[in-house]
């Protein structure tokens, strides 16, 4: 009789130390998983469109048809704007940082979407929100629709990117606009 019972209290304890183990365990993943959101969520609110990228100091070489490879695409010169784009966007207004600055805003906040290494509702979130600024920034044009189809052309342009965004907006919860406007003050720029 007493021997039936240890072997019971032996096995409770074993069971009851393996669903310890699988609960620290679980906690550490989840909890792992929640400090890479919070570092990408921060990385998306403080990603801002530079007055350099604007102006043309760094303009990437044309990526030709290796542009289209990746959902990515490349970003040679790592200013989280797709390189094919850019170089569409100063081919078309090469004499306007005006008209530049909120469209590469926008491609910018588009290829974010596109190159998240965490998607989730809060990364998703965080960058709809950012999509909401650069939104408004475009209101400084007047044909706001024909210039969002634009960049949204050369950003979505093959079957593939815009798959991806369709699942992408799967994961997208309710949000709020703090920031207003762009990231560079239009009024500076010639």
């Amino acid at each position: 009789m007493m021997h039936k019972f240890l072997i019971v209290l032996k096995w409770s304890g074993i069971i009851l130390l393996g669903a310890f183990v699988i609960l620290v365990i679980a906690r550490t993943i989840y909890f792992f998983k929640l400090e890479k959101t919070e570092e990408q969520v921060a990385k998306i609110h403080t990603t801002k469109l530079t007055l350099a990228d604007v102006m043309g100091e760094n303009l990437p070489p044309d990526p030709g048809e290796a542009a289209d490879d990746t959902i990515a695409g490349i970003d040679a010169n790592q200013n989280g704007i797709r390189d094919d784009v850019e170089l569409a966007i100063f081919k078309e207004y090469p004499k306007s940082a005006k008209t530049r600055a909120p469209l590469l805003q926008y491609a910018l906040v588009l290829q974010m979407q596109m190159t998240l290494p965490v998607v989730n509702k809060e990364t998703v979130t965080a960058t709809v929100e950012k999509k909401s600024v650069a939104n408004i920034c475009m209101w400084y044009f007047k044909d706001i629709e024909e210039k969002e189809k634009y960049i949204e052309k050369l950003q979505f342009n093959t079957e593939e990117r815009s798959e991806y965004l369709e699942n992408f907006y799967e994961y997208l919860g309710s949000y709020s606009v703090v920031e207003q406007g762009c990231d560079i003050d239009l009024a500076t720029l010639q």
